[in-house]
């Protein structure tokens, strides 16, 4: 990626430009020491005076009043605010005319925002003090005062905090009263990136719209660089200092405001995308070079319109345009389908196996690669603006969104219908939540979202969310980054000094004690700092290091080809892979899948090969059981599904069994509660409630017991007899199923 430089051969203004801004994608003002504003055309390359300040107003900042969100395409803001050195802000249309000043600061305003609705403008000043003012330009409040000048101010995504200046110190303050303030480099406090010094003072910092880049000026210098801090291009402009960098609201384009009257532009070219054997390069605004490094095959790609954002996943590029969006198959470049876009710019492009995702400004639009519109999900107070890959996940049927409001809640839909999952009970953790991630094989009774919260732990859950309350299961901690594969359902991820792969992450709903024995890990030292993973293809890992570069690490093929035999229930042929193979990892990971699958046969022959004998023998107990109901009942047992083997046994009238699940795991309450409630076996709780106190020296204490256990005897050669006569009717029961089942199967 680099900076294509434009640069006027004689400047615009006679004066050192101070502050720039964008109205669309194609028109920019410029304000100067010269008195002048200036618009800028690029599609004509014209350039016109707008107003001519008066000789007393040295501009100092200026910011657009944005427009509603949900507007349509190539809208136009309408008015902007300008601060100047006279301790004035001025409202100014967009022709020109000054709509009113206001007296704000003793000394110079350095610098005036809109939030993102528009609603309302910060303003900080020489004097030290932050202000709000209403649209119209009415002062609302002091939100802080000190005794050094605040040099800059911005809103926080909500509109309901400001983060400005002091001195070193950068300052978030929400708009309440008394509340607490946050002296900070991110959210949570902690510095995520510092350069080394530079050659001359760093006179202006800007984010790119989708926060995944920004641009430094400094004197005769605009550096590209990645959020994480490294550098992706470097240009030596003849432009003085750059005092003022404003970004296009489609992210493409950069202009600055430079101190020898000139106004730089720059264009963000040479952008990458590899998919496999496939990389795509942006070499020009409208035209994209296509490479299969495997038969050196080149095609071009020339676009009608300015490309905006593009992806490549799944065998597709998808490209949006200033006005379509095109895709294309990997299999054939020659002819894409075209489709003109609803709204403006398009700030997010998210791919799955079946479909695509784009997000604009007006809203979340789900198409397939024909190009068939599918669904538009929305959620209260959506903020389309903000969403980006990290808070944001797409799968075959899924699509899942963190809550900007509160970040604790992860909205779900369905892909097909843009509705909410489920019974439209929304995910909600303890935590904030940094980062989300759907899994993007299977079937959609199984899907699950890993997710990483501020804490930096890893966990993992169920989005089929009906009733009753999905478990929250933690994964990993201090976990930084992590991708599911695109072919199998193997989550990788980056912790504190290692690189992990869990190649069966449902192994903690079936046998958490073997989880780590389905893992993969290997030191992580060699990404240095804050490395972060860009793609997890097949079984190759991409990781970007903090200088930049691409690191790609192979895992192993086997966990995924074992993937592909359980979902097509080969199960001799998972054994035989694993026999092969002779991994712990494959077998630990084969013994969870047989066991989620109900497969105990198999399940045995695993663990047996992971040296887990209790849990052998244990399966091998289920495999004696008389009904198909009891052997049901303590599969579920097995993976810890207490309630749910309960409900199994209770259903099939299976009330004793019920009972004595709850006696083996001492759950005294429930056992008795259960023996009253279908009013058999009372005797038999209390017999094996008295036997489970004598042993460890222990009175009845426990108010029920001693309720139910008043005056009887227990006779224990009689209860025994009760608990054969059950054994003896679920064998009867069973054996009369199966012959129903074969008469049935003759007629």
């Amino acid at each position: 990626m680099r900076l294509k430089i434009s640069l006027l051969k004689e400047p615009k203004h006679q004066e050192l430009v101070s502050c720039v801004g964008w109205t669309t994608a194609e028109e920019l003002y410029s304000c100067s020491d010269d008195h002048q504003i200036v618009k800028w055309n690029l599609l004509t390359s014209e350039t016109s005076q707008i107003v001519k300040l008066p000789d007393d107003i040295y501009p100092i900042d200026l910011h657009w009043c944005p427009k509603s969100l949900g507007t349509k395409k190539q809208t136009q803001a309408e008015s902007f605010v300008l601060t100047s050195s006279d301790g004035k802000f001025h409202l100014i249309s967009k022709l020109g005319r000054v709509d009113k000043s206001v007296e704000a600061h003793n000394g110079a305003v350095l610098a005036g925002r809109w939030n993102y609705e528009g609603t309302a403008l910060v303003t900080v000043g020489e004097d030290g003090q932050i202000k709000i003012w209403s649209k119209t330009g009415m002062l609302r409040s002091t939100l802080a005062q000190q005794g050094t000048p605040v040099y800059s101010a911005a809103w926080g995504p909500d509109s309901e905090k400001v983060l400005y200046t002091a001195g070193k110190q950068l300052i978030i303050k929400p708009l309440q009263p008394n509340a607490k303030v946050l002296q900070v480099w991110d959210s949570y406090g902690c510095l995520l990136y510092n350069s080394q010094p530079h050659e001359h003072p760093i006179t202006s910092v800007a984010w790119a719209p989708n926060g995944e880049l920004f641009a430094v000026g400094s004197f005769h210098t605009l550096r590209l660089c990645d959020k994480t801090g490294w550098s992706y291009a470097l240009e030596k402009p003849n432009t003085g200092s750059i005092f003022n960098i404003a970004w296009s609201i489609d992210g493409t384009q950069i202009a600055g405001a430079c101190g020898n009257g000139h106004v730089v532009f720059a264009h963000v070219v040479e952008q990458r995308w590899e998919w496999k054997h496939f990389q795509v390069t942006l070499t020009k605004r409208r035209t994209m070079q296509v490479r299969n490094v495997l038969s050196d095959a080149v095609d071009l790609l020339e676009f009608r319109d300015r490309v905006i954002k593009a992806s490549l996943n799944y065998a597709h590029l998808v490209v949006s345009t200033s006005l379509q969006c095109y895709v294309f198959s990997t299999k054939n470049w020659n002819t894409p389908l075209i489709f003109d876009l609803k709204e403006g710019t398009i700030s997010l492009i998210l791919q799955a196996e079946r479909h695509f995702l784009l997000v604009d400004g007006g809203g979340i639009y789900l198409y397939s690669y024909e190009g068939r519109f599918i669904s538009s999900p929305k959620f209260p107070g959506m903020r389309t603006d903000i969403l980006n890959a990290q808070t944001m996940s797409l799968s075959n049927d899924t699509i899942a969104i963190k809550d900007k409001a509160d970040e604790k809640i992860i909205f779900l839909f369905e892909a097909s219908t843009g509705k909410p999952l489920g019974d439209g009970k929304l995910l909600s953790h303890k935590n904030e939540i940094l980062e989300i991630a759907l899994d993007q094989k299977g079937l959609t009774n199984d899907r699950k979202i890993a997710f990483i919260d501020k804490n930096r732990d890893l966990y993992v859950t169920s989005v089929k969310r009906f009733g009753k309350e999905e478990q929250i299961i933690k994964l990993g901690t201090m976990v930084h980054t992590v991708a599911w594969s695109d072919t199998c359902n193997i989550l990788c991820g980056l912790q504190d000094t290692r690189f992990t792969v869990w190649y069966y992450p449902n192994t903690v709903y079936v046998d958490r004690d073997i989880l780590p024995k389905t893992l993969y890990e290997r030191d992580a030292s060699e990404f240095s700092k804050n490395p972060h993973i860009v793609s997890f293809v097949g079984n190759q890992v991409t990781i970007r290091r903090a200088d930049g570069s691409l690191v790609h690490i192979s895992i192993s093929p086997y966990p995924a080809i074992l993937h592909e035999y359980i979902s097509s229930s080969k199960w001799e042929d998972a054994v035989r892979l694993c026999r092969f193979v002779k991994e712990q990892t494959l077998w630990a990971c084969l013994a969870a899948m047989a066991v989620a699958n109900r497969d105990m046969t198999t399940a045995e022959i695993a663990y047996a090969a992971i040296s887990e004998i209790d849990k052998v023998r244990y399966i091998s107990s289920i495999k004696d059981l008389p009904s198909k109901e009891s052997k049901m009942a303590h599969i579920l047992m097995f993976s810890g599904n207490i309630q749910e083997a309960e409900i199994v046994l209770l259903q099939a009238g299976l009330i004793y069994q019920a009972i004595q699940i709850n006696i083996n795991l001492y759950n005294w309450e429930r056992a008795l509660e259960l023996a009253v409630k279908y009013k058999t076996h009372v005797d038999t709780v209390l017999a094996y409630r008295q036997k489970f106190l004598e042993t460890f020296g222990k009175q009845e204490t426990n108010k029920r017991y001693l309720q139910y256990a008043e005056g009887l005897q227990i006779d224990w050669e009689k209860i025994k007899a009760k608990i054969e006569l059950e054994i003896t009717k679920e064998r009867e029961q069973s054996s009369n199923n199966k012959s129903s089942k074969n008469i049935g199967l003759k007629h």
